[in-house]
């Protein structure tokens, strides 16, 4: 197995903002064709796109595994009982272990399998309307502390700290992807505009920072435009964890607490 090989498309997947898995071999029992220190990597579709396990039986018994891997970003550790048609169907049937597989293969032997997601770092999509924003750079800052990869859409480009500045004031122009974290921290200049282009897209969490009456404001020429109600309704507006947050840094962290809990299935009390 040509390891350098191996090393260099995770490189490249990882560059590229790619998930995968590595599954690799770690223990092995009995009689099978991989040994300790066999690898593959499995892309986001479910290929093996490099490597081995020491066939096609043991690989596309971890496909699903390593699909489950990336989707939850949690490691697994898989048993891969090499056996018999019979005495696979069999097991397969008993067993309500969720962490091992029966192949039909006649090796006969018990491989433990590694797998390990690689996926990029979640995106945080902040929305400013031009000018100097404490708020926005506050939370460019903390977003970035916890792992977050930060894009900034701002026409005058002030914002700073961001991982990348897309300096239009056309919300369209930006790639939105379903997996990203996107708040308007504005001055209500480009809500309007703003929210109409999201609201044809599948976002993983929207906010809004204003008033209550600026969000009644803009919500009601929103429904005269056509916007859905549910999209309206699934806006956290005003959007921030109930900290009694006062200045913008506190602003920032209050919006960032909630966006961590969402991210991580958890409910805040909100302060609207």
């Amino acid at each position: 197995m040509d390891q350098l090989k191996l090393i260099k498309l995770m490189n490249e997947l990882a560059s590229q903002g790619k998930p995968f898995a590595v599954a690799t071999v770690v223990k092995t029992e009995g009689s099978t064709l991989g040994k300790p220190g066999f690898k593959v990597i499995i892309d986001s579709d479910g290929n093996v796109v490099e490597g081995t396990l020491g066939g096609a039986c043991p690989e596309s018994a971890i496909v699903d595994a390593a699909l489950e891997a990336i989707k939850t970003k949690k490691p697994r550790t898989l048993k891969v009982f090499l056996e018999d048609v019979g005495s696979a169907v069999t097991q397969a049937i008993k067993s309500a272990n969720l962490n091992e597989v029966h192949v039909e293969t006649n090796c006969g032997g018990r491989m433990e399998i590694f797998i390990e997601p690689y996926t990029p770092p979640d995106r945080l999509v902040i929305i400013s309307d031009g000018g100097h924003n404490e708020v926005a750079t506050s939370l460019t800052k903390l977003a970035k502390m916890v792992g977050f990869e930060v894009h900034v859409i701002d026409a005058t480009g002030m914002v700073e700290g961001a991982d990348e500045i897309h300096k239009t004031e056309d919300i369209s122009k930006f790639e939105f992807k379903e997996s990203d974290y996107v708040v308007l921290v504005t001055m209500g200049r480009i809500d309007i505009d703003a929210l109409t282009v999201l609201s044809k897209k599948r976002l993983a969490f929207l906010g809004l920072m204003a008033s209550k009456k600026r969000i009644d404001d803009e919500f009601e020429k929103l429904r005269q435009k056509g916007v859905d109600g549910s999209f309206l309704s699934s806006i956290h507006a005003p959007v921030g964890a109930d900290i009694g947050a006062q200045t913008p840094n506190e602003i920032a962290l209050s919006i960032l607490a909630e966006v961590v809990a969402v991210k991580h299935g958890k409910h805040l009390p909100h302060k609207g």
